[in-house]
């Protein structure tokens, strides 16, 4: 599982991208993109599309708002990466839940679908996220994650100014587990619910594992990243 901070294709960040792929052993892999947070709007699928030509890779969507695929687990479970989009994160749990993708998502995690996603593509798989879902601008607390991850995720992390002050105060106050913040174009990459090593595309982008300390203050530790 690659939770990035920010990157990605969405961002003109062909990178990150590339990292993920690399963990594919599989001359055209199979790539889904769920743009369900973003209402499956239809510049976000092209943008994914034109990103991932159809002379080097089998590409699919998973649409929601207006559905075509009976068997949601059977389509996940076929490709080889499922990357999710950004956008709101409490919506897109949501309607999530209402199809079934929740228990699909998971089960093709466990067939080791490589699972990878930007934002609101990264919170999902967590136990909990700071989130702009109710306000642009706020950083709120979730505690509604698919739970694939234990603890936290905060994506944007030096990139959105709310971003690192309300992940703090949430970590300190308690209405937040201990986790992970990516700065943009910085990632985590997770192996079952362990980190196995922290990747990003621009020197400046970090990852840090933030958590509450003794005196009940929350503390933040940069973890070792490689650039790519």
């Amino acid at each position: 599982m690659i939770a990035m901070g920010g990157g990605g294709f969405s961002m003109d960040d062909p990178v990150l991208d590339r990292y993920v792929l690399g963990l594919v052993d599989r001359p055209r892999p199979r790539i889904c993109f769920l743009p369900t947070a973003s209402g499956d709007a239809d510049g976000y699928v092209l943008r994914f599309l034109e990103a991932f030509p159809s002379r080097s890779f089998d590409t699919s969507v998973l649409r929601l708002f207006s559905r075509e695929v009976a068997d949601v687990g059977a389509f996940l479970g076929e490709h080889d990466v499922v990357y999710v989009g950004g956008g709101n994160t409490l919506n897109m749990l949501h309607v999530w839940r209402l199809h079934g993708v929740d228990v699909a998502l998971r089960s093709a995690w466990e067939a080791g679908v490589v699972m990878t996603g930007i934002s609101a593509g990264a919170n999902c798989w967590f136990e909990a996220s700071t989130t702009d879902s109710w306000l642009l601008g706020r950083a709120d607390a979730l505690n509604d994650g698919l739970g694939l991850v234990p603890g936290s995720f905060t994506p944007h992390y030096a990139g959105e100014e709310a971003r690192r002050p309300s992940l703090h105060a949430l970590i300190a106050s308690g209405d937040l587990p201990a986790g992970y913040a990516c700065d943009d174009y910085a990632a985590v990459h997770i192996v079952g619910s362990e980190l196995h090593k922290s990747v990003a595309s621009r020197l400046e982008a970090g990852a840090f594992r933030v958590g509450r300390g003794d005196s009940g203050a929350a503390v933040e530790d940069a973890l070792p990243v490689t650039r790519l």
